[in-house]
């Protein structure tokens, strides 16, 4: 019978969760700073849409465990946060301008907004996602490479 299998044991101590978790909205703010939600630090982005497999400093895996389907939890973020602000920025338009401007000008923009607003939000969405995971799933085994 192997050591491994089932749940741990009471009392058995994990190596990772010994670390000291942020709060979260430290956490948060690094994420909207596109930096790493774990260690704070910078350069996890290789492009606008190409994100690091791991940080360059503490080594956090960005794709924790299936890491097929991670990130569906971030474009669910994104489309929700992108969509309600193209609705909201058209609502103040059509509030603020009124009959000034005519409705198919309103709906051009509204429609702009929301195929632009989610390329835009795309990297906050995946770091947004990332540290909501942190928090509420402490590090474990193989989320830290080379460890």
């Amino acid at each position: 019978m192997s050591s491994d299998a089932g749940p741990p044991r009471a009392g058995a101590t994990n190596p990772m969760a010994a670390e000291q978790r942020p709060p979260l909205a430290v956490l948060l703010g690094r994420a909207l700073r596109r930096r790493c939600p774990r260690c704070g630090a910078g350069g996890i982005w290789l492009s606008w849409f190409k994100m690091r497999h791991a940080c360059p400093v503490c080594g956090q895996v960005f794709e924790r465990g299936e890491s097929h389907d991670f990130f569906i939890g971030a474009y669910l973020i994104n489309l929700v946060v992108a969509e309600a602000s193209a609705i909201i920025i058209a609502a103040i338009m059509w509030i603020t301008l009124g009959s000034r401007v005519s409705f198919n000008v309103l709906w051009g923009a509204s429609m702009v907004l929301a195929m632009i607003m989610p390329v835009i939000f795309y990297p906050f969405s995946r770091e947004l996602w990332l540290a909501f995971d942190l928090y509420f799933r402490p590090s474990e085994a193989g989320d830290v490479a080379g460890r």
